[in-house]
């Protein structure tokens, strides 16, 4: 199909008086997504890839859904969230479908975490050693759940809470998943799944799955993507980060624990006769926990040689090393005896060469070369060690080029200005077509940017207050209807404390929810109905939240949200562009600054009726050269540094004027 054809094709759906103008209610017309879709229509018929930058209210998944469900063939879409993954599966695509009349069949694929599993349901009733009594009174509710389900999502079943314990018992992964061994393999949630998806003309899936499949050929669509003509990747700001996850190499402590767990479980029922077996599981729990404990108090995250320069730590990881050496060596002896204790062989088998590889690199500065970085990241519950790709632009441009298929990366935020070489650089996507289409909304009119004057520089210990204090009259003029969001943890906890003061003495009752007394869905949920209410988030806020309406008028965003330094890949990426000849800050911290903070932003307009106030408490964004690049990026909002005009812009509001 030419490509004068698909633009009047396009035009005739998308167009001012076109199919979903005439079929679709409340669809209204927007050039900046009929020339999206155009764009997508291209990189289709030339299978390239396009970079797509679409503001907010485009419309965007309309502008790639269109195009792909007519000349897409076969289609995968994967997103970042899971909000948009059933918002695609349960909304967009059945509208789209009905409206243009296609044959189309769309199938949701997800991780294998998120399915019963029969074998593993099967033995965890059976052997009756649950986690708590909790976790027992929803045995049964999952046993009757899985006899009468179709597809065995666990999402299905609302009685069991998504972080009960008991999950991970009744689900497989990737290490201990019999496959074809399976006594249940024909009747297997995840087979039946798999299935619908490679007979489906349109599969969506998350990041995760898809990177799971690229780099480890398993999660189920090792067979759909040689099939697939056209790959779309919303919320594509994500894909650097995941990429980097799947493309190294992770252990981690509840990996370890659950390797632990189904040793000694399957020593208790199958090797009953063998009475050293139980231990070898078993002693593996308490070398857990010395590496944990010996890699210190403070969570974070640790470049190997700060951790390894504790003799401690080094010492819990050679115990650790060669507990799990000893369980692969006992459980290989009996591998025979039934499939689940082969599996059990195999993951201690891998698990001991991840611990070597990752052990190797102590004392040895030319393990990795300088392509990788290895590093541990320490929380509370546990540890997980790492070893990451400084980059993984020429492994990621592989997969793209040597596919010949299209690949559409879109997004809200993926350029600095209109600039795309920071994201296109660590994806190596130099030679794709990029586009950038601004959102319909009239931001001088409807938002307001707001940096306050005489705020203390970020990094001093009276910041955080100050941020508060600035706050609290943008707060009573806009009655409430704020996300004050934070880049850390800690000035999250600072600023709920100094609120709570201002609210008591000026006898302010504006709910606040605070990020960590509920879930995210439970708290916007709430945030939503209360009308007038504070919400203290961090990072998880940031994004993917979606409040329109009167219901939010105010984001406070209390720093520029610059990764932290001490970050060991980042440290380990900066130091390498700076040994290139680079501008480590002005190339990489810059313009992930930049995108962090248009994501922050976006919480704020999101429809054409919305009105608010983005007030940025950074006085970098107006003291600093590099300043300018930044507000310039984001929605062209009328600045001030003002409050009598914050107070103004609501005052409007309730006049009716503006």
């Amino acid at each position: 199909m030419s490509d004068d054809t698909s633009h009047a094709e396009l035009a005739s759906i998308l167009g001012e008086n076109g199919t979903l103008a005439r079929t679709l209610p409340g669809f209204r017309f927007r050039p900046q997504q009929l020339a999206m879709a155009q764009a997508v229509a291209q990189a289709i018929a030339l299978r390239q890839p396009l970079v797509a930058e679409a503001g907010t209210g485009t419309g965007k998944t309309f502008a790639y859904l269109v195009p792909a469900l007519l000349y897409g063939g076969k289609v995968i879409v994967s997103t970042g969230t899971k909000t948009l993954q059933d918002q695609l599966f349960e909304r967009d695509l059945p509208l789209i479908r009905d409206a243009l009349v296609v044959p189309i069949t769309v199938a949701l694929l997800k991780g294998r975490a998120n399915y019963v599993c029969l074998h593993h349901l099967e033995r965890t009733a059976r052997e009756e050693r649950l986690p708590s009594r909790q976790d027992a009174r929803y045995l049964p509710k999952i046993v009757a759940f899985a006899r009468a389900t179709e597809r065995g999502d666990r999402a299905e079943l609302a009685d069991v809470p998504e972080n009960a314990a008991i999950w991970p018992m009744v689900t497989s992964t990737r290490d201990n998943c019999l496959g074809s061994n399976c006594a249940f393999h024909r009747e297997c949630f995840v087979m039946k799944a798999r299935k619908e998806a490679l007979d489906a003309d349109v599969v969506v899936v998350n990041h995760h799955l898809f990177f799971a499949d690229v780099t480890l050929r398993d999660e189920g669509l090792a067979e759909l993507l040689p099939a697939c003509n056209t790959v779309i990747l919303d919320e594509a700001h994500q894909l650097p980060d995941t990429a980097t996850l799947f493309f190294g190499e992770q252990t981690s402590s509840s990996q370890l624990a659950e390797l632990a767990r189904d040793a000694e479980a399957v020593a208790r029922t199958e090797l009953r006769d063998i009475p050293d077996l139980p231990d070898a599981g078993g002693a593996l729990t308490p070398l857990i926990r010395k590496l944990r404990l010996a890699a210190g108090e403070t969570p974070g995250k640790f470049a190997q040689p700060v951790v390894a320069a504790r003799s401690d730590f080094v010492d819990a990881l050679d115990a650790l090393a060669a507990g799990v050496d000893r369980l692969a060596g006992e459980m290989q002896l009996v591998a025979e005896r039934s499939e689940d204790v082969a599996a059990i062989a195999r993951r201690a088998d891998a698990a001991a060469i991840a611990l070597a590889r990752w052990r190797a690199g102590i004392g040895d500065d030319d393990a990795a070369g300088d392509q990788w970085i290895r590093w541990v990241d320490v929380s509370l519950a546990g540890f997980q060690l790492h070893a990451s790709p400084l980059s993984i632009a020429d492994v990621f441009r592989r997969q793209v080029e040597d596919t010949g298929r299209a690949w559409i990366f879109t997004s809200a935020t993926l350029a600095v200005g209109r600039d795309f070489s920071h994201y296109t650089a660590q994806l190596g996507l130099g030679d794709a077509q990029t586009g950038c289409w601004d959102s319909p909304f009239d931001y001088k009119t409807q938002g307001l940017l707001y940096v306050p004057r005489g705020l203390p520089p970020p990094n001093s210990v009276e910041h955080t207050n100050a941020v508060v204090d600035a706050a609290v009259p943008v707060l009573k003029a806009s009655g409430g209807r704020t996300f004050l969001l934070f880049t850390t943890l800690r000035a999250l906890n600072t600023a709920r404390e100094r609120l709570a003061g201002h609210f008591e003495r000026d006898g302010l009752d504006y709910p606040v929810l605070v990020q960590g007394d509920g879930s995210k869905s439970e708290l916007l949920l709430r945030f939503r109905a209360l009308g007038n209410a504070v919400l203290l988030g961090s990072a998880s806020f940031w994004e993917g939240v979606d409040v329109p309406g009167d219901a939010l008028s105010v984001v406070v965003i209390d720093k520029l949200p610059f990764a932290p330094p001490d970050d060991p890949l980042l440290a380990a990426r900066l130091a390498k562009l700076a040994a290139d000849g680079g501008n480590a800050f002005m190339q990489w911290q810059l313009p992930q600054a930049v995108i962090s903070l248009k994501q922050g932003a976006g919480r704020l307009i999101r429809t054409e009726t919305d009105r608010g106030v983005l007030m940025l408490c950074d006085p970098r964004l107006v003291d600093k050269p590099y300043g300018k690049r930044i507000w310039q990026s984001l929605p062209p909002m009328r600045r001030t540094r003002e409050l009598a005009d914050v107070t103004a812009f609501f005052n409007r509001d309730e006049t009716g004027g503006g």
